[in-house]
């Protein structure tokens, strides 16, 4: 088995890049030779990604090349647009090898990937009406709205006949994709791993100094209601990420006198080592979230989470761990005057990470998937 990973990265990364690190990092350690084939969105101007998403990307050259050269049964693509896109994926294919596009966010619908709108979850755009994108200019730029919409709609045909298999990494991602347009028979779901050696001995949340919040500060996330639960609940608050709202939550952690602190944006070791520090995760988001990668390197540190029922984050950490929006600030209380309730909780989530979320299971869903794309 040879494989061929192609992502082109985004301006601002995040967790599908990490999700293309730990692919790598299986793959290798399965003994399975394989390729990255990347670009980079931070290294281009923005008219040429829009002259490249209305075109439908397409490096077909290059990536027939690399197919051959690699001699790839499968190519794996991650995020393609907008230097990639649906030309790639073809160049691909028609290159001997079978395709997987692997769906970490609604991209294929929503001009921002994100389905949110005004604070909260949005599927209007869906198949290939993508038209509320462009009126309500989702980008923030008519310009950048207008290329989005015509792109995603006039090239989505292509990506349907290119890919073999879609994956998603939940359950809930899968059936909403599904609802969205993707071919429901076509579609499997992949969750995420963590490698072993980010798996935490034991839960240290018991010792825990507070609780912690990281994601991108943008409305969609809630976080807002972070602020709000953390003043009602007097437990002390640490906000990791950047995004547009960064000014207003500042704002509104000063009005409220809420014991928050914004660390703006964290590299991914100083992250670990706020983990195994936190009492708690907290995860308010108002959008639905597919498998976020913050909340499964909580439930590795051993470090309870306080989540609303989003998405697939039931999935992780069970569907009885989600509370109410309203019900925040009393779970963020009940937590931090009782340490052995957090350790006990954080146990609980270390024992559930190593059993579904292992690096041999992900290895093993991997491989099987490829065996049955390829016969």
């Amino acid at each position: 088995m040879r494989v061929l990973l192609l992502h082109n990265r985004y301006r601002h990364e995040g967790g599908e890049e990490r999700s293309v690190e730990l692919q790598q990092r299986a793959l290798a350690g399965a003994g399975v030779e394989h390729r990255l084939f990347e670009r980079r969105s931070a290294d281009t101007r923005r008219a040429r990604a829009a002259v490249a998403m209305l075109r439908g990307g397409g490096p077909e050259a290059e990536l027939t090349a690399a197919v051959r050269d690699l001699g790839a049964d499968v190519v794996h693509a991650h995020n393609m647009q907008p230097l990639i896109g649906p030309r790639g994926l073809a160049a691909a294919r028609g290159a001997g090898a079978r395709v997987v596009l692997h769906l970490h966010n609604a991209r294929l619908f929503c001009a921002i990937g994100v389905a949110a709108r005004d604070g909260g979850p949005c599927f209007r755009c869906h198949g290939r009406n993508t038209l509320p994108g462009l009126v309500l200019n989702c980008r923030g730029s008519l310009p950048e709205a207008a290329v989005y919409a015509a792109g995603l709609a006039a090239h989505q045909p292509a990506v349907f006949a290119s890919v073999n298999r879609f994956v998603a990494p939940s359950g809930w991602a899968a059936g909403q994709l599904a609802l969205l347009g993707v071919p429901r028979d076509r579609l499997e779901v992949l969750p995420h791993y963590l490698p072993s050696s980010e798996l935490a001995p034991s839960s240290r949340a018991s010792e825990g100094r507070y609780a912690l919040a990281a994601g991108r500060l943008a409305p969609e996330k809630g976080l807002e209601s972070a602020i709000e639960a953390a003043a009602r609940a007097e437990v002390p608050l640490r906000i990791a990420g950047e995004g547009p709202a960064a000014a207003e939550l500042a704002g509104r952690a000063h009005r409220s006198g809420a014991p928050v602190e914004l660390l703006g944006p964290v590299p991914r070791a100083e992250m670990r080592h706020l983990l195994r520090e936190a009492a708690m995760l907290v995860l308010p988001s108002r959008c639905h979230e597919f498998s976020p990668f913050s909340v499964l390197e909580a439930m590795g540190a051993g470090v309870p989470v306080v989540a609303t029922q989003s998405g697939g984050v039931p999935e992780l950490i069970g569907a009885e761990r989600c509370v109410p929006r309203e019900a925040l600030a009393d779970r963020m209380r009940a937590l931090w005057a009782d340490p052995a309730l957090r350790r006990d909780e954080g146990e609980a989530l270390l024992a559930r990470a190593r059993e579904h979320y292992s690096e041999e299971r992900y290895v093993r869903d991997l491989l099987s998937l490829y065996e049955r794309v390829t016969s």
